[in-house]
């Protein structure tokens, strides 16, 4: 590990590098974190060196690389941000900050931190696209070495990595490093999965390599007949790939035809289709599966002719044609192309406006309160594709797959959006809701009349169209809710002859105001409105005894409003405190069936009262956020509820047993189970049993868990 062979890597690539600061930063991470030591018993300047070497591999520039060997100086080591800065600049100091993770002692649980820490992270490379560099390269080194991890440790990064930086590297494009991180996790995850297939490939391995020998050696001499220069390769695709085939389409190792993919690269773009021409008079192409991504490239610049064909054998060939640019940027994605050079100007570099996938991620963030909600919003995001269209002027937009005309229309402008009422798409007319697809052109129609409705909601997919629908709607609901709001007060004040005018003469509407938490008259009314604050109390409050005699039942009473549930006697559940109204009607949601002790929310439905339903209950996802309601559990509350666990596991004799006796030793009664088994020797079990408390099921789940051969434990809601 010397710091030499590093400073030669980067001078392959850049003769004038500063390598200079690179050696002081060799020497200042050598230093700080002197006397640490790895899991694995190394010492830990390892790491940062591996990080940086990685770095270089991608033909990153100096301030990126010493990032690399000066990523953890901040996070594990008393360093500060202002001491990187005055040794190495600005520049380095705001990637580092950039990737040091939020730490506990900022967060209440780790979970949170993690969520936190992502959402800087994203936040950072949203600015400068290196943080996310540095990031994959910090999580290579750390999947390279993760047997020296505990089991479950392990576990819990290899899941991370399949969720978060194995689509993270496919949107920059970085092949080599994407199938790594997929490799690690396939090997971790699923194990003997993993051995099962390693097995069943080395059986076949020399028979598979003949036939790739066979197929080159023909492939490159009748390119060679057409006057074509080719280099031409064969592999037998990754493990993980024909893992993840085998479980999407329900395939035996057996049925899996197309183990082998070829590739060619040549010298020009005429070249790639000029080779396509020769692979498809020699064999058969497959309708259907031609993909042409040197027109149309993918939204991380990924470019490639893709064919299958027929092989010589009756078996399904892959084939991809590019040229040797194309292969570099195939294999090493953004940092293949990435230039670091600042404009004259001091402004961003103007590429960095493509990673619009990146600032949807940031807009879920400045959307979701709870970072874990966010978290799981990023795995999400992270794994849907992206299209790319084109507007009549054939400016170039990337859309996650599935976006429809409206998404686009929103990508255009605000306003475009709100005012689209169709589309002509490759000149057929088609109506906002219409599904796009990779290389169209679209023209959008609009209307100075049409305005969105919430109905749009449930067909757009991007952040940014659902972010303006919302907030036009909400805008337009408010309006209505503070008309609505005003007209019932104002009639309720008319009883008693009394008006506006006179009450703000008089100084009593500040008074109203301030005893309702109101920041003004409009927000009064919108709240009478929705139905948090009803009118007779405002009038019980100007007018004591006023309010009647069902409202002077109700006079002093906390603003805490303890309730129970209006249900059935014998259901009649557990005690929930509700802020903010004085609504008399509670019931559960049927939909999510809360339990006492887990987190949960109020919604104010008209006419129906609050309606309580478990905090992350999918109905709520698409309600309106301002009829939501604070409420909590009373200390000791208990309520019985039907629950269904499901459990998936093994099949083995006396699982099911085993499983029934810790559910019996829990005190719990199963009311109904229902067992079903695979040919892959897999279980799936429902259990359904009555529960009355949160902390009871988690204890129960968590026994369950430690069963051998149990894999997941979840709760299915109604």
């Amino acid at each position: 590990m010397k710091v030499a062979s590093l400073v030669k890597k980067i001078r392959e690539y850049n003769p004038d590098a500063d390598c200079d600061m690179v050696e002081r930063a060799y020497a200042f991470s050598a230093r700080v974190h002197r006397g640490q030591k790895r899991i694995s018993g190394e010492p830990y300047l390892v790491h940062p060196f591996a990080v940086a070497t990685i770095l270089a591999e991608l033909r990153l520039d100096v301030p990126a690389v010493v990032t690399g060997l000066l990523h953890d100086t901040v996070e594990d080591t008393l360093t500060t941000l202002e001491e990187i800065e005055a040794e190495f600049g600005e520049e380095v100091a705001n990637l580092v900050d950039g990737v040091t993770k939020i730490g506990l002692i900022e967060a209440s649980s780790r979970e949170e931190a993690e969520a936190k820490s992502m959402g800087k992270m994203l936040l950072a490379s949203a600015k400068d696209i290196r943080v996310l560099l540095v990031k994959l390269a910090d999580r290579a080194h750390n999947v390279r070495t993760i047997e020296h991890l505990p089991p479950e440790r392990a576990r819990r990064m290899a899941q991370e990595t399949l969720d978060i930086y194995v689509p993270m590297a496919h949107r920059l494009g970085i092949n080599w490093l994407k199938k790594e991180f997929e490799d690690v996790a396939f090997r971790i995850l699923w194990p003997e999965e993993y051995g099962e297939l390693r097995r069943k490939l080395a059986l076949h391995r020399v028979e598979r390599e003949g036939y790739i020998r066979e197929i080159t050696a023909i492939l490159s001499k009748r390119l060679s007949a057409a006057g074509i220069e080719a280099e031409v390769t064969g592999r037998t695709k990754s493990g993980y790939s024909i893992f993840r085939k085998m479980r999407e389409q329900g395939l035996a190792y057996d049925d899996v035809t197309d183990l082998v993919a070829f590739r060619v690269i040549v010298d020009s773009d005429r070249d790639c289709y000029d080779a396509l021409g020769v692979v498809h008079r020699n064999w058969r192409p497959v309708p259907g599966r031609f993909r042409d991504y040197v027109a149309l490239p993918k939204a991380n610049r990924y470019q490639s002719l893709h064919t299958t064909v027929i092989g010589p054998y009756g078996e399904r060939m892959e084939v991809q044609i590019r040229t040797k640019e194309m292969h570099a940027v195939a294999e090493y994605g953004i940092a293949a192309h990435w230039k670091y050079k600042a404009k004259e100007d001091g402004g961003p570099d103007k590429e960095q406006e493509r990673f619009e996938w990146l600032h949807q991620l940031l807009e879920w963030q400045r959307r979701l309160e709870d970072p874990r909600q966010y978290l799981s919003t990023v795995k999400e995001d992270l794994l849907i594709d992206e299209i790319m269209v084109f507007s009549p002027k054939g400016e170039a937009f990337h859309l996650p797959v599935g976006a429809t005309v409206l998404d686009f229309a929103y990508r255009i402008h605000s306003e475009v959006g709100d005012h689209c009422t169709a589309a002509r798409v490759d000149g057929q007319l088609v109506t906002p809701r219409a599904t796009l697809h990779h290389g169209q052109k679209v023209e959008v129609i609009t209307t100075e009349d049409q305005k969105p409705s919430r109905e749009w909601l449930k067909f757009v997919t991007t952040p940014r169209a659902r972010e303006r629908i919302l907030a036009v709607v909400k805008a337009e609901e408010r309006a209505k809710a503070q008309t609505l709001g005003r007209v019932l007060l104002e009639r309720d004040l008319g009883r008693y002859r009394l008006d506006f005018a006179r009450l703000r003469r008089e100084g009593r509407m500040t008074e109203v105001l301030r005893r309702f938490r109101r920041e003004s008259e409009e927000d009064l009314f919108e709240a009478i409105g929705y139905g948090r604050l009803r009118s007779h109390q405002v009038i019980e409050y100007l007018v004591p005894g006023g309010g009647g005699e069902r409202e002077r039942s109700r006079r002093g009473l906390r603003r805490w409003l303890p309730f129970r549930d209006r249900g059935k006697k014998k259901d009649a559940g557990p005690d929930v405190r509700v802020y903010g109204t004085e609504e008399t009607m509670v019931r559960f949601g049927k939909c999510c069936q809360p339990l006492p002790g887990e987190p949960i929310t109020g919604f104010m439905t008209r006419g129906r009262g609050v309606t309580i339903h478990a905090a992350d209950c999918e109905r709520l996802a698409s309600a309106d956020p301002s009829r939501r309601l604070e409420v909590e559990w009373e200390p000791r509350a208990r309520a019985p509820r039907m629950i269904r666990l499901e459990v998936t596991s093994t099949d083995r004799p006396g699982l099911l047993a085993a499983m029934s006796k810790a559910i019996s030793a829990a005190g719990v009664n199963i009311v109904r189970a229902y067992v079903r088994t695979s040919n892959e020797g897999k279980a799936l079990n429902v259990f359904e049993m009555r529960m009355s408390r949160a902390d009871e099921l988690d204890a129960l789940v968590q026994r369950i868990k430690r069963i051998s051969g149990v894999e997941t434990v979840r709760r299915l809601r109604a």
